[in-house]
């Protein structure tokens, strides 16, 4: 229970600006449900506030449709039951799933870190290398970005922050060629964790979709079952668009999981739940702050109680 008051505590302060967005605030869910008895006005005011928070229209659609028939069959007639209502049915949305970081039976695991730039790719890398070092496991980095200035001075700043290795290249060289000298170095050194950066792609850049698929296929040649996780880095505070994001990544990149960034950033956190209506992936991680200690392993019931909670 103490561990689980902490992640919430950790999650209420990350998801401040969402919160007082959907739910505690002017414009928020109890001020416009709290001791009013239920209507069809209601009910469509209910449905603007989830849209404006990124839930999704998919998602608003499917809860609200269920509190019409509840309503119309007499089963709940205040804003009250609505409210908890809401809290419960949100929580519902997430299957049981595997939404742990998938580890090599044997060192190394290999995670490739995707997304377009922009996203925070390098800072929530550094996040994930942190929790592994936290949760004992000795981790090194892969400078696989060479085509973007200052991309590898970047990781080199947060690795020496975190006392961790990286494996670099040549400005403009083989990506692919970075990967192969880290996967042999991480072999060497023993080390629990390799995490390769890979270059900031759009969906529709060809050539760099073609580098990734050549990144993840030299390291199923150096490390058996590798990589063991290719985890997206979307931006929270882009809305849509992260989902549109996800939604062309999962077509063409093999990914397993998403690293959900600025997350504290963005009074829009109902994207979480966009995502999940839109695609399979597991989110398996949020950024709820700038250090690199501000990241938590996703959780459903947790994430859902911290928007609700006073």
């Amino acid at each position: 229970m103490a561990l689980f008051r902490v992640i919430l505590g950790s999650l209420r302060k990350g998801l401040e600006k969402t919160r007082d967005a959907l739910v505690t605030g002017a414009l928020g869910l109890k001020n416009l449900l709290t001791g009013r008895r239920l209507d069809d006005a209601l009910i469509d005011e209910l449905q603007a506030r989830l849209l404006q928070a990124d839930v999704g229209p998919a998602t608003t659609t499917r809860l609200v449709d269920a509190i019409r028939r509840d309503f119309k069959a007499g089963k709940i007639d205040s804003g009250d039951q609505v409210l908890a209502y809401l809290k419960e049915e949100l929580k519902r949305l997430w299957p049981p799933a595997d939404r742990a970081l998938r580890l090599a039976p044997s060192p190394p695991a290999v995670i490739v870190m995707t997304g377009v730039n922009g996203v925070g790719k390098t800072t929530s890398i550094a996040k994930l290398a942190r929790l592994l070092q936290r949760e004992g496991k000795s981790v090194m980095l892969g400078a696989c970005d060479t085509f973007r200035a200052g991309a590898v001075a970047q990781l080199q700043t947060w690795a020496d922050r975190l006392g961790v290795e990286v494996v670099k290249g040549q400005q403009g060289g083989d990506p692919a060629a970075v990967a192969f000298d880290a996967c042999a170095a991480a072999k060497a050194r023993g080390v629990d964790a390799l995490i390769l950066d890979t270059a900031g792609r759009l969906q529709t850049q060809d050539p760099l979709m073609r580098q990734l698929s050549k990144i993840v296929g030299v390291v199923g040649k150096q490390v058996p079952g590798g990589p063991h996780e290719v985890l997206l880095v979307l931006d929270a505070t882009s809305g849509q668009n992260a989902l549109r994001q996800a939604e062309e990544f999962s077509k063409a990149a093999g990914v397993s999981g998403i690293f959900l960034s600025k997350l504290d950033g963005t009074a829009k956190g109902g994207i979480v739940v966009a995502i999940r209506e839109a695609t399979s992936i597991p989110v398996k991680f949020i950024g709820t702050g700038e250090t690199p200690d501000d990241v938590e392993p996703f959780d459903p019931a947790a994430f859902v109680d911290a928007i609700f909670a006073e």
